[in-house]
């Protein structure tokens, strides 16, 4: 499957859109309340990768899955995610250490040997036509990804009939 078809999915399956990476704020949510966070541009480039990030991993969006995703991210490298993006990975991460942290110690202390998409510079619009095998083996991540648990999605995600 392209990493575009997989990432289509996976905002389809949330009810994300792509409009959603060039808009001046972007939804968010904590304990299924909703707010609104400023998109700056550091954090429009970050967000297309971070979904990126969920398509190789198969990382959850619920509070888990954004933890167990984001202490990856942080031991993979943020280099160029700027303080904005890494204040939200690292809030994350210490979230993750209050709702699921057995999840989220066991990413922080697994090996570690591939970048983050935050860590190299990309092509975005050309890894989008790789498959997804193709990003993983960019990312050294495991042909099945790297969750261990059933994938959650986050409160707002639609839901199936």
């Amino acid at each position: 499957m392209r990493v575009r078809d997989a990432r289509d999915a996976y905002l389809a399956e949330n009810g994300f859109t792509t409009g959603s990476y060039d808009a001046p704020t972007t939804a968010g949510s904590l304990f299924g309340l909703r707010f609104s966070v400023p998109n700056p541009p550091a954090h429009r480039r970050a967000i297309r990768l971070h979904d990126l990030h969920h398509v190789a991993t198969g990382f959850g969006t619920d509070h888990a899955g954004e933890a167990e995703l984001s202490a990856w991210q942080a031991r993979r490298g943020l280099l160029s995610a700027g303080a904005y993006v890494t204040a939200i990975v690292l809030t994350n991460v210490a979230m993750g250490a209050v709702v699921a942290p057995r999840r989220t110690w066991a990413v922080l202390r697994a090996p570690s040997t591939g970048p983050s998409l935050f860590s190299v510079e990309v092509d975005y619009d050309a890894l989008l036509e790789r498959t997804v095998g193709e990003l993983r083996a960019l990312l050294d991540v495991p042909t099945d990804g790297l969750a261990t648990h059933r994938r959650e999605l986050h409160p707002h995600a639609p839901r199936s009939a």
